[in-house]
């Protein structure tokens, strides 16, 4: 007795992703970027011994000696409790000194220690990192374009805003 043929549906077609649509080329441009970002933060973390956040707060407080916490956090566009966390590691890590002035003792000054200008000397720059470094030499119309294509990405995304406030090399 022959044996029937097993008969299979054949597979549905899938539509090719082809390098040229523009979804994919934007999303190899976001890889470069994030690469870039990444790659930078690595190099920082292995010449500097610090992370990226922890080397920008150093330079600001090493530029504005004296300045506080919510100083610092508006400086590097981050939350008071993000800036609070790094002002505490570096405290602990004796780069930075916290030191309590005026009448007011919970108000802080931070000032830079000898072992933090160390690390700062050994450091790659940028020290705000690559990425904040590359969007402060765009041109307004470019700066805008992205401001606005961003905000929608996000918005499909439904992205949390306040992500915004945490610097990317402690994502």
């Amino acid at each position: 007795m022959p044996t029937k043929a097993k008969v299979t549906a054949p597979a549905p077609k899938r539509r090719a992703v082809r390098p040229e649509q523009p979804a994919i080329r934007v999303l190899r441009h976001f890889r470069v970027v994030f690469n870039a970002v990444k790659s930078h933060f690595r190099e920082v973390e292995k010449k500097a011994g610090v992370a990226g956040a922890q080397l920008w707060a150093l330079s600001v407080i090493r530029d504005q000696p004296g300045l506080g916490v919510n100083e610092l956090a508006r400086a590097m566009d981050v939350h008071q409790s993000t800036a609070s966390n790094l002002v505490r590691t570096l405290v602990e890590q004796e780069l930075v000194a916290a030191k309590k002035k005026g009448l007011d003792r919970r108000t802080v000054q931070l000032h830079l220690l000898a072992a933090g200008a160390r690390v700062l000397r050994r450091a790659p720059g940028p020290f705000a990192g690559v990425l904040p470094t590359a969007l402060a030499e765009l041109d307004a119309g470019t700066l805008s374009r992205l401001d606005k294509d961003l905000a929608r990405l996000i918005a499909v995304l439904h992205g949390n805003e306040r992500a915004g406030g945490i610097p990317i090399g402690e994502l």
